[in-house]
């Protein structure tokens, strides 16, 4: 059976489109049959994530014209299945996301997991993608108002019944202006999956147009990517925990 995650984020800007590329590439590397799809349709940035902005058949073209959704599915280096959204502006005309539900109907079969890349905020096109999903996982910044906003999209979620598996953390450095995980679990109230530190190698590889996973695959980020990955495919990684004082001093203490 097919799961349909939507990876989505209530602010822009704080890491979702990265972690989908990253996410999909460890799963893939897992074993597990994997399809990402750009349902950030006004702004989408996925393909350029994976060196290939231009494709000569995207999603705009099955909800705009009468195409089928099979053509325009593409396989990436990694073995990684893409869906791109057009960076065209033109494209954007008689746009209908109504008719995603009907699209990824007719992909059920053709993955194991489906992950959608969400656009950020609440407006139409994030809110079809909560709807159409089987789970939800939503990307944060440890800072207040990226948390904020993430509460806002659980809250969403949550009226729509669809299954929270939990947060991303991601640019977390530690440092003391930012929010600390545990006033983040308290706000939010679902687990924290990763937290993905501050990494000069995210941005190295965002450059080269190649997921962290496969351009520093020991790095700190591409580790914990790669646990977030083992949680989904349900190969024995639990989310993280909040720690009582005596386990946060002994953490300090080592």
């Amino acid at each position: 059976m097919t799961r349909i995650i939507t990876i989505i984020s209530g602010k822009g800007g704080v890491g979702k489109t990265t972690t989908v590329t990253n996410v999909g590439v460890a799963l893939t590397e897992l074993g597990k049959d994997v399809l990402i799809l750009d349902a950030n349709v006004t702004t989408p940035n996925l393909s350029m994530h994976l060196g290939i902005p231009f494709y000569p058949v995207t999603l705009h073209d099955v909800l705009t014209r009468n195409v089928h959704v099979n053509d325009a599915i593409y396989v990436h280096s990694s073995g990684l299945k893409i869906i791109p959204a057009s960076l065209s502006v033109d494209r954007l005309k008689d746009l209908s996301m109504e008719k995603l539900q009907s699209t990824l109907l007719n992909l059920l079969g053709r993955a194991e997991i489906i992950i959608l890349d969400a656009a950020a905020g609440l407006g139409r096109e994030a809110q079809a993608a909560i709807e159409v999903a089987d789970e939800i996982i939503v990307v944060t910044n440890p800072e207040l108002p990226a948390v904020a906003d993430a509460l806002k999209t659980i809250k969403v979620a949550e009226e729509n019944g669809t299954k929270i598996l939990g947060v991303v953390v991601n640019r977390h450095s530690g440092k003391r202006h930012m929010m600390r995980l545990e006033e983040i679990n308290q706000i939010l109230q679902v687990p924290i999956l990763a937290v993905i530190p501050e990494d000069v190698k995210v941005q190295e590889s965002i450059a080269n147009k190649m997921p962290v996973v496969k351009y520093s695959p020991r790095s700190k980020s591409a580790r914990e990517f790669k646990r977030l990955a083992a949680y989904i495919a349900g190969a024995g990684f639990e989310p993280l925990k909040e720690r009582g004082f005596v386990e946060r001093l002994f953490a300090w203490l080592s």
